[in-house]
């Protein structure tokens, strides 16, 4: 894929992992729509993004599919097109099973679960036009389960079944579908604020080049799952 022009929708795109997947497509010179669940978030990462003529901030919450249909409508009006669709935004919520409260469990899996489905049932025919990229950001802990984590593992787990499942359906119409599942990332995500002592870990411009990186490779090729993990976790 040629990425001078190409059009990019990437959901929890106003911080963290999104932010930077959405500041490498800019320098590749790509319009990037990112999604956030306020439109002062929006509008704040745009402004920082600076590149107004080639961003646009939408409001979506991805556990509802009419904001999602709205927010691709939104996309298409502006640009004519969509060619890559990040379905990354997610939450995190962390205790033993039988502590963990009720409405968590739910947020999550109508947040990362219900909504990488919203995502791409709002997108897949304009990608089906572009034959485009749809792209899911999941975790190791979609592969590794760990105590304090059953429902955070749950919807990871079941994004990185359903990603794989959805890459056989739709690579009849030349749509390519990866999940990337990151380790531990110096984002916001669990209330974390990013500072030197997340030097250790993968940096939101790493998962960016990541993408760069599929969005380039030749369409023969389909890295359909990627792990990705620190170097030096001993550094933390």
């Amino acid at each position: 894929m040629k990425l001078e022009g190409k059009v990019a929708y990437i959901t929890g795109g106003t911080k963290g992992i999104g932010y930077g997947i959405a500041e490498s497509l800019l320098e590749q010179g790509m319009k990037v729509a990112i999604s956030g669940r306020s439109q002062e978030s929006a509008d704040e990462a745009v402004k920082r993004l600076n590149k107004p003529d080639r961003v646009l901030g939408l409001v979506s919450d991805v556990s509802k599919l009419g904001d999602e249909k709205k927010a691709v409508a939104a996309v298409l009006e502006t640009w004519g097109q969509l060619d890559v669709v990040m379905a990354n935004a997610g939450v995190g919520h962390f205790a033993p099973i039988d502590e963990l409260e009720d409405d968590k469990w739910h947020q999550m899996i109508n947040t990362n679960l219900n909504g990488v489905y919203h995502t791409l049932k709002a997108s897949v025919e304009a990608l089906k036009t572009s034959e485009g990229y749809y792209m899911t950001l999941a975790s190791l802990a979609g592969t590794n389960f760990f105590a304090t984590a059953a429902g955070y593992n749950a919807t990871k787990f079941g994004v990185v079944g359903f990603t794989q499942a959805a890459m056989l359906d739709l690579r009849q119409y030349n749509i390519k579908v990866t999940t990337i599942m990151p380790g531990s990332v110096s984002s916001n995500f669990n209330n974390n604020d990013p500072s030197d002592k997340d030097a250790w870990k993968i940096q939101p411009e790493d998962i960016g080049k990541l993408v760069v990186d599929l969005l380039t490779m030749h369409p023969r090729t389909l890295p359909s799952k990627i792990e990705v993990r620190p170097t030096r976790p001993d550094l933390k």
